[in-house]
């Protein structure tokens, strides 16, 4: 899977959940995936814009976070992400990956 399925299958996800109410941005490897959920729905673009909460990873670990290979908070613990701004937004994800 590349980062445009991963993008798809975000959008495709993200408007079906509930808005997160915040916004987070994820940047891996030089791309960004940022994620809008201050408004009545999620939206997902690659606009390099400042939000709630950050996560730094690759595309490869947010890739087995995503198929369960690889448990978000080993991932976290283990340095492979790392996570500023606002924690509770990132615990919102879930929903969204």
């Amino acid at each position: 899977m590349d980062l445009s399925q991963l993008i798809t299958q975000m959008q495709n996800q993200a408007s079906s959940a509930e808005p997160i109410g915040g916004s987070i941005k994820f940047s891996m490897d030089g791309q960004v995936i940022h994620i809008d959920g201050n408004g009545n729905t999620n939206i997902v673009s690659q606009e390099d814009i400042e939000a709630d909460c950050t996560i730094e990873t690759t595309l490869d670990t947010l890739m087995k976070i995503k198929s369960g290979d690889l448990n978000p908070m080993m991932a976290a613990m283990s340095g492979k992400i790392k996570i500023s701004g606002d924690m509770s937004l990132a615990m919102k994800l879930q929903s969204l990956i």
